[in-house]
C-alpha cells in the first residue's frame, strides 16, 4: 500500500480559496476507483500548514488519480496559494 503526504503551507490571505479546491479535490478523489483513503488534515501548531493525506493500494491506481481531471485542475489552484512549492512524500506501509 502507497500512503502519499503531500504538505501545503498556505498564505494567511488564501486559506479560503485553498479549503475550497482541496475540498473539491477530495470529495472527487474518494469517488476514484481503488482510493483506499484521502484527507485533509491541518497541523495543530500552524493553523496555515496543512497535508493532503492519502492511500491508494498501487502505483498504477496512485498514477491514474494523478492523471485525473479534478487532480490536473486543482494542482495550479494550489500552486498560487501557497508561499512554498508543495512538499511530497511517498511512503510504503510495512507492518
Amino acid at each position: 500500500m502507497i500512503v502519499i503526504y503531500a504538505k501545503c503551507i498556505v498564505s494567511g490571505q488564501n486559506v479560503e480559496k485553498f479549503l475550497q479546491a482541496a475540498k473539491k479535490l477530495v470529495e472527487d478523489t474518494r469517488k476514484e476507483p481503488g482510493n483506499i483513503s484521502y484527507e485533509l488534515i491541518q497541523c495543530r501548531e500552524g493553523r496555515n500548514i496543512y497535508a493532503f493525506l492519502e492511500r491508494w493500494p498501487d502505483q498504477e491506481t496512485l498514477d491514474l488519480h494523478m492523471a485525473s481531471r479534478h487532480f490536473r485542475e486543482a494542482v495550479p489552484k494550489f500552486q498560487r496559494v501557497l508561499t512554498v512549492p508543495m512538499e511530497i512524500s511517498t511512503h510504503e506501509i510495512l507492518i
